[in-house]
């Protein structure tokens, strides 16, 4: 149980920190200040913080004209739902085919 708690705080800090950096950078970029880089917010969301990136992203109206972030961040969380799924229902039996 305690490890499900701490997974359960882990997942929410990420996917907020997710959102509110993609809030943070646009308010940089708005403002011509130094900016978080690319690769920092692809890494926020690799760890976790896909759904909150992706609903910053959309919400502030950040990165949406740069192609690998409208396609990346979905395919980032996409694979994170076929891993999670992977772990909690194991290996799919595929042999009726």
């Amino acid at each position: 149980m305690q490890a499900q708690l701490i997974l359960i705080i882990y997942i929410l800090a990420v996917n907020l920190l997710g959102f509110f950096i993609m809030g943070i950078d646009k308010q940089k970029a708005r403002k011509r200040t130094f900016r978080i880089p690319e690769a920092t917010l692809f890494t926020i969301a690799i760890i976790g913080g896909s759904i909150g990136s992706i609903i910053g992203m959309h919400l502030f109206r950040h990165k949406t004209r740069h192609w690998y972030f409208l396609f990346g961040m979905p395919a980032i969380l996409l694979i994170q739902i076929i891993l999670v799924l992977f772990l909690v229902l194991g290996p799919i039996d595929i042999s009726f085919f």
